[in-house]
């Protein structure tokens, strides 16, 4: 081969291999980009779907405690629907599969309302207003408490489900058990004798006790958790109150001023609504209902909540 035609040949061999270089560089630091970014997604989407799970891990102590207060509304609740299921002489289980399917329904109106809440003027944004114990309280007017007890705790975990804690599990152990102290008195004095006068009395009653235990709940347990778990000092929460209504000053003027009108109001909304359309919706819901005794029955149509 000529010596000119070596060279040429040589040279298109250098200028093919940088192209090749420069070609397969340029395809590594695609691949390389583009498996970056897979891993980046992937590692988003672990975490957003182990955010509860860690939160869990987190706090594991406390989530101990939200399940001993779960536990116990519920054996509560069974203990007194039991006590009058056998003086009514009522054979059924507590929790028939009508029973459940109305649990069910009921809760995923109860989740929905819980995820529509919103700030009030005279509290904190982290404390939300939800009117979500309207269909616990209908579900335990209509089925029992255990079946309110239910409603409110398949409410949270779906709840913790779709959006997860975003105050470290403090928030809906708060709205679980003083959802259930409106709830439980309401529906275990109604289930003792069904009128109309009856049920006006357990939705005050209710709404009282909502109030006082929802506000005495926030000042010895719930504010001092939150304050530990959202490492944030319970002086600067109470600050939070400060700047909304001068007034507050410590943490029981807080509690007075902040916590106390947003359960009355919780509660007052519930009985309202629940007065109002437990009358229309009751024979729908009665047909889900367990049949109690002829002396249960003869209760005249005009006295039935």
């Amino acid at each position: 081969m000529p010596r000119n035609y070596l060279y040429m040949f040589r040279g298109f061999l250098a200028v093919d291999e940088e192209l090749f270089i420069l070609f397969f560089d340029k395809r590594v630091r695609t691949f390389s980009y583009k498996s970056m970014e897979h891993k980046l997604r992937k590692e988003r989407k672990r975490k957003m779907s182990n955010g509860l799970l860690q939160s869990i891990a987190d706090n594991v102590i406390f989530v101990l405690v939200c399940v001993g207060v779960a536990v116990a509304l519920f054996a509560i609740a069974y203990a007194v629907e039991k006590y009058v299921n056998k003086r009514d002489g009522i054979t059924e289980r507590i929790l028939n599969t009508r029973k459940i399917a109305m649990i069910g329904l009921f809760s995923a109106l109860s989740v929905i309302l819980h995820m529509l809440d919103f700030p009030v003027p005279f509290a904190p944004p982290f404390y939300q207003l939800d009117f979500s114990e309207i269909p616990a309280l209908l579900g335990a007017f209509a089925f029992g408490p255990v079946a309110g007890v239910m409603i409110e705790f398949c409410k949270i975990l779906l709840k913790l489900l779709l959006k997860g804690t975003s105050t470290a599990f403090v928030g809906d152990l708060a709205n679980f058990a003083i959802g259930c102290s409106l709830i439980l008195p309401a529906s275990i004095l109604y289930m003792f004798r069904k009128t109309k006068k009856r049920a006006i009395i357990s939705c005050i009653t209710g709404t009282l006790v909502i109030t006082v235990f929802g506000t005495a709940f926030n000042a010895i347990y719930l504010l001092p958790a939150f304050s530990k778990l959202y490492g944030m000092p319970l002086e600067a929460i109470i600050a939070m109150g400060t700047e909304i209504n001068g007034g507050i000053n410590g943490i029981v003027s807080f509690v007075c001023l902040c916590v106390a009108p947003l359960n009355l109001l919780k509660g007052f909304a519930a009985s309202f609504v629940s007065m109002l359309v437990y009358k229309p919706l009751s024979p729908i819901l009665k047909t889900a209902h367990i049949s109690r005794k002829k002396s249960v029955d003869k209760v005249s149509h005009s006295d039935v909540a």
